[in-house]
């Protein structure tokens, strides 16, 4: 797991995810979150500008690794460091999206360009997003809002298992998104041909119309 800088409620749920963790990551100052629960993450990455001086003296400078290109965001830098450096096959991770829309744009359109699937998950308290490229089945619940959208207009998704499915459609951010669907089945189905689509499924029950 991996907890990024960008605020969101620590709810019962999230810290019992993020307390049994192993590794326990964090993007620079996602430590500081961290810190003020009492946990230390293994290895905390990024240029290390939003530490506090209080979190560096609790984790102490062996658990940071600085990467202070400038190009990168520091959650693509923790990304790198877990997939590429430490060999992991699945992350989920907290603090991705929220606080300024910037960041927000930037963090998504890196899992857009992941494309992971399900190995690769941004988590809030009421919604989880992933990228997907080629064909996934995800699990759902009858009557769960689902959202999808891309960056790229060439991209063409096919949508089954939701209200209002979609054949070979582009749903780029810019033109027409699927936004506020609503699953009819156990599973929902998705294909991407020629990149990815980032799926945000509403983790509240929510049976309100299309957006």
């Amino acid at each position: 797991m991996v907890v990024a800088n960008a605020p969101f409620e620590w709810t019962t749920g999230l810290v019992a995810l993020v307390e049994r963790a192993v590794p326990l990551l964090a993007a620079d100052g996602g430590a500081n979150r961290l810190a003020r629960l009492g946990l230390k993450p293994a290895v905390v990455v990024g240029d290390l500008d939003s530490l506090t001086a209080a979190t560096r003296s609790f984790l102490g400078e062996e658990r940071l690794v600085l990467r202070p290109d400038q190009t990168r965001t520091d959650l693509e830098k923790v990304l790198h460091h877990a997939f590429d450096e430490l060999g992991l096959e699945r992350l989920t991770v907290l603090g991705a999206v929220g606080g300024r829309i910037d960041h927000t744009q930037a963090n998504l359109g890196l899992l857009a360009r992941y494309g992971a699937g399900e190995a690769l998950l941004f988590r809030t308290a009421e919604e989880l997003l992933l990228g997907v490229r080629g064909e996934a089945e995800l699990e759902a619940l009858v009557g769960e809002t689902w959202s999808f959208w891309t960056y790229d207009p060439a991209v063409r998704v096919t949508l089954t298992g939701v209200r209002w499915p979609v054949q070979r459609a582009p749903l780029d951010a810019g033109g027409r998104p699927s936004v506020s669907n609503l699953a009819t089945s156990a599973r929902v189905g998705v294909v991407a041909e020629g990149g990815a689509v980032v799926v945000m499924r509403q983790l509240t029950r929510d049976r309100n119309g299309p957006a």
